[in-house]
This record gives C-alpha cells, structure tokens and sequence, in this order.
C-alpha cells in the first residue's frame, strides 16, 4: 500500500467526524428501515419493490438483466435470483435478448404494476417518515447535490 499523500494530513473536525459517523448510520439504517416497513405493511421487500419500479420506469416497462442489476445495485447473481424469485410470483418473465441472444430481459408483467401500486402507499409513507421529515426547512436542493456528489465520487 502506497499512502495517500506525503504530506501531514489533519484529522477531522469534531463536525466532520460527526457527518460521517451520521452518514455512515443512515447508509446502514435506513435501507433496513424502508425494507421493514414495506415488509410489514406491503408484503413486499424493497429489494423487489426497488427491481418493479425499475421495470416500471423503463421503455416498454423491461431492461436487460445487467442494467437492472446496475440500477438496483445488486449483482448480477443477485438480481437473478430475485427475478427468479419475481417470476415465480408472476410478477416478472424473463425474455431473451433478441439482438445478441446471450442476455436476458427482465419485463414487468400486469401484476407486477399492480403489486407495485399496491405497495406505493406504504413506500411514500415511509420515504416520507424516514427520510423526508427529518429534512423539513433545509435546502433539499443543496442537500441532494452534496449526497450526489458523495455518491458518484467513485466514478
């Protein structure tokens, strides 16, 4: 390992440590959060709500595997599995890719939308309950652009 720079570096403010340590809680927590109350009030994960929307939003409502995998931030292992999981609740089929034959679409089904709809309710309560409320009267603008930046720093 080579270190990050030669020069003496200065340790992080009290105020720093402490937008981390915060930041570091909420990437842990609040995903188990939005899951949790999706689970207990919608019957669905956010893993799989997260892979419908997708499909929902997308041309003629279907992607290829990879680029849902790349969307939900799963692997591609892991995203088939969930849409194995998907299809077999009829929620999603899957479709070979016509151009090249090697790839796999993942196309969200009426009943798929329709779950997706049903669970909508519960995820705008609880986007709003976990995340929203708790930004009331700060610049959400400013706020998105610093997490944005923070998100896409490894790109």
């Amino acid at each position: 390992m080579r270190p990050v720079t030669a020069e003496p570096m200065e340790p992080l403010s009290a105020s720093e440590e402490a937008l981390v340590r915060a930041l570091g809680r909420v990437i842990i927590v609040l995903p188990k959060l939005l899951d949790h109350d999706l689970r207990e009030r919608a019957g669905i994960s956010l893993t799989d709500y997260s892979i419908l929307m997708h499909l929902s939003e997308a041309p003629d409502r279907q992607l290829r595997m990879s680029e849902l995998a790349g969307r939900s931030d799963l692997s591609l292992s892991g995203m088939t599995r969930a849409v194995a999981r998907l299809e077999g609740d009829g929620l999603v089929k899957r479709t070979r890719c016509g151009e090249d034959g090697r790839g796999w679409y993942a196309i969200l089904t009426p009943a798929g939308l329709r779950r997706l709809e049903e669970a909508y309710p519960t995820h705008l309560w609880s986007t709003r309950r976990r995340i929203s409320e708790h930004f009331a009267g700060l610049d959400e603008a400013e706020i998105t652009r610093a997490l944005d930046k923070v998100g896409c720093a490894g790109d």
